[in-house]
């Protein structure tokens, strides 16, 4: 099959994924997993493991930015941007329509708290399926499970230190090298992730910095333009993605005039209850600081770096991956990519999500329903929903 006749799949599966996967970057992530991974056979465990390591390594929206290389493993370069809108849209549209009818913050009590309460729950039953599937996988010797341990508690002694993320993926990289974790009989994947050529990679590699290097010219250069110019660097800057991108476009947006304060808490609070990217609140600020021209901008924008930086890395990690050194490496930050799943499931995921006995119970039944009775994800994200609003009556 050709990559064009795979556009009609890919967008399917995407939009699907688009709609219904709540519970920010963290939970998406498992979400690809237990649908292109498990059901779809789209690509193994550990390249999928190789594209969230990566993800985890650059600047921008990790759950999208591993969109984008599944999309362009399963169709080439219209795959990832096909991959990219289908799963982007949903939220990106309802948090502009809401921006533009409502501005007000989403109610936290009731029915329509409770469905987003238990959406949260959803997530951390989500989470954890992923965490333990990926680490019978990933961490399958003792070796690299100390590798995970070592990472969950790294991320647990600093948790609000997004760069944290960056230096357990290395040091775990570090240690699998030193300690030559990977079993080098193991059978290896019949082809390279793919990815542009090298010498597209390094022209979105130059055109990422020559846009950084330029957009503080755009400053006083009218409000689309203060747009373009907050957004992009709030992608291109922050490691982590989903949470840690607020107080950047907090201090571009509110502190810069673009949006009041009560409107940007009004649209972070909103966002929780969308499923998709976080990063997709750049279309509600976009919105309130410049009609629709910039929602849209706002959302090209904030979403623009981290694209150009994956396609920029995906052909050179797809060259070093033969080496036996960097199989060695590869296995170690596995391992750490498992530690780091394990650290967001207790925050901010069950934190978050589960704060009573009755939160808690549901959780375990969404958990068995997918590792026990192997229900799908949206059975259990409808089941997490009625749940939640269930346990709020």
């Amino acid at each position: 099959m050709t990559d064009s006749h795979r556009l009609p799949e890919i967008a399917r599966a995407f939009l699907r994924l688009g709609l219904t996967s709540f519970g920010g970057p963290i939970a998406h992530l498992a979400y690809f997993r237990e649908d292109l991974v498990l059901r779809r056979n789209w690509i193994t465990d550990a390249r999928y493991a190789e594209i969230v390591a990566l993800s985890q390594f650059l600047p921008g929206p990790a759950s999208s930015q591993t969109a984008f290389a599944l999309g362009w493993q399963r169709g080439g370069a219209t795959g990832a941007l096909t991959a990219t809108l289908a799963f982007t849209l949903p939220s990106a549209l309802a948090m502009i329509l809401l921006a533009a009818t409502v501005g007000a913050a989403p109610p936290d009590e009731g029915l329509a708290g409770g469905l987003i309460a238990g959406l949260k729950i959803t997530a951390v039953a989500i989470v954890a399926h992923a965490v333990f599937g990926m680490a019978r996988v990933l961490a399958p010797s003792g070796a690299r499970a100390g590798i995970a341990l070592a990472a969950l508690a790294s991320l647990s002694a600093m948790p609000t230190a997004a760069w944290m993320q960056v230096v357990v993926i290395a040091g775990g990289a570090l240690a699998g090298l030193l300690l030559r974790v990977a079993r080098l009989a193991e059978a290896q994947p019949q082809q390279p992730l793919r990815g542009p050529s090298r010498r597209n990679a390094a022209l979105c590699a130059i055109l990422f910095g020559v846009l950084l290097l330029l957009s503080p010219l755009l400053v006083g250069a009218g409000i689309p333009a203060r747009i373009a110019e907050v957004f992009y660097r709030a992608g291109a800057l922050v490691f982590g993605g989903g949470h840690v991108v607020l107080p950047l476009l907090e201090a571009g947006t509110v502190q810069g005039g673009l949006v009041p304060e009560a409107s940007f808490l009004a649209g972070y609070g909103a966002a929780q209850a969308m499923p998709g990217p976080l990063f997709t609140f750049a279309g509600w600020l976009g919105q309130i600081a410049g009609g629709p021209a910039g929602a849209i901008i706002g959302l090209i924008a904030i979403f623009l770096p981290g694209f150009l930086l994956m396609a920029a890395a995906l052909p050179f990690w797809s060259a070093i991956s033969a080496s036996h050194r960097a199989r060695h490496a590869g296995a170690g930050a596995n391992a750490a990519v498992v530690g780091v799943l394990g650290a967001a499931l207790y925050d901010p995921v069950f934190t978050g999500g589960v704060t009573q006995s009755g939160d808690f119970a549901l959780a375990v039944t969404l958990f068995l329903m997918l590792s026990l009775w192997r229900r799908p994800a949206w059975q259990v994200v409808i089941t997490g929903a009625l749940g939640g609003m269930a346990l709020a009556l």
